[in-house]
């Protein structure tokens, strides 16, 4: 699995802008080949700050993804960011969810 992150700082005035943006394009990318997941997230402490999450079956998925024209579009919001989009590309190899935690909840005891 690959997960692509991509952190925004956006100007306080172009806020508006730059989520219509992600709100018009957002629905199209859970229909590409490929994408297990996406989500786009605001920090809690920086209303400035916004973080893209995306899941990628493959890398060859994400590779698609990142030459299709919805990337582009979400590449050409940088007119309204105060700093580049800084750009993340995770390859999972293994991962684990809840039974991980209580495996290591129990071992505290």
């Amino acid at each position: 699995m690959i997960v692509f992150k991509i952190a925004m700082s956006v100007l306080p005035e172009k806020q508006k802008e730059l989520l219509q943006t992600l709100s018009s394009i957002i629905g199209s990318m859970g229909m590409e080949p490929g994408c297990l997941a996406y989500a786009a997230l605001c920090d809690i402490e920086d209303k400035n700050l916004l973080v893209l999450l995306e899941e990628w079956q493959t890398r060859k998925d994400l590779d698609r993804h990142l030459r299709s024209e919805t990337f582009g579009v979400l590449m050409g919001t940088r007119s309204l960011l105060s700093e580049p989009h800084r750009i993340q590309i995770h390859t999972i190899h293994k991962s684990e969810g809840l039974e991980a935690v209580d495996a290591a909840r129990r071992k505290e005891r």
